[in-house]
C-alpha cells in the first residue's frame, strides 16, 4: 500500500496495515472504512486537508503537511501481523520516513505502529513505552506521539473518543512544523 499525502510533510501518521474493507478495497490508507471517518475529520479540523473526503480513493481529497504510512504493507490475518511481518515491512517504513525532509512529528496509531515507528526512527523500545498521548524524543530529532488506533472497536468501546484523538493532533500542531 503506497503512502498517501504530502511529500513535504512535517507530520507522519503511521497506521497498522491496509484495512480489508478500506485501503485494500479503495487503494488509499484509511479510505472507505470506519477508522478513516474519524482520521480524516480530525485532519480536516486541524487544517491538513484540501478537497473533500468522500470515502473513495478517487475523491478530490489531498493532504497538506501530513502523510499517512502503514507499519505493515499487506493485510494481515485477523488484522494482527506477526512479529516477522512487522520486521519484513520495516525497511519500507524506514525508507518512507527517511524520504521526508521536513519530518518533525510522527503519530503512531496503536502499539504495533508505535513499535515499528520507534525502531524505524532509531529509538529503543524499552525506553519508549506505548501509552495514549505519550511523547517520545527520537534520535533524529523527531517527536513520536502515541494514540490508540482509531478503529471501530476502540471507538465503540470508548477506549478512544473523538476528543482523545483530537488531543493527539492538537499536541502535534503545538509541537508544529
Amino acid at each position: 500500500m503506497p503512502a498517501f499525502g504530502d511529500a513535504e510533510a512535517w507530520l507522519a501518521i503511521v497506521g497498522l496495515a491496509p484495512g480489508k474493507h478500506g485501503a485494500n478495497r479503495t487503494g488509499r490508507p484509511f479510505t472507505g472504512d470506519f477508522a478513516g471517518d474519524l482520521l480524516f475529520a480530525t485532519l480536516e479540523k486541524h487544517g491538513f486537508t484540501d478537497g473533500r473526503y468522500e470515502a473513495r480513493g478517487d475523491d478530490d481529497l489531498r493532504l497538506r503537511g501530513a502523510i499517512i504510512l502503514n507499519a505493515v504493507k499487506c493485510l494481515p490475518p485477523e488484522n494482527k501481523p506477526t512479529p516477522e511481518e512487522s520486521r519484513n515491512c520495516r525497511p519500507f517504513l524506514e525508507q518512507q520516513l527517511a524520504a521526508l525532509p521536513k519530518l518533525r512529528v510522527v503519530i503512531a496509531l496503536g502499539q504495533i505502529a508505535h513499535q515499528s515507528a520507534v525502531k524505524a526512527l532509531g529509538g529503543k523500545l524499552p525506553k519508549a513505552r506505548f501509552a495514549h498521548l505519550a511523547e517520545h524524543a527520537l534520535p533524529g530529532g523527531q517527536t513520536l506521539i502515541d494514540s490508540y488506533h482509531c478503529s471501530r472497536y476502540n471507538q465503540n468501546t470508548g477506549r478512544l473518543t473523538p476528543a482523545m484523538f483530537d488531543a493527539v493532533f492538537e499536541r502535534a500542531v503545538a509541537i508544529g512544523p
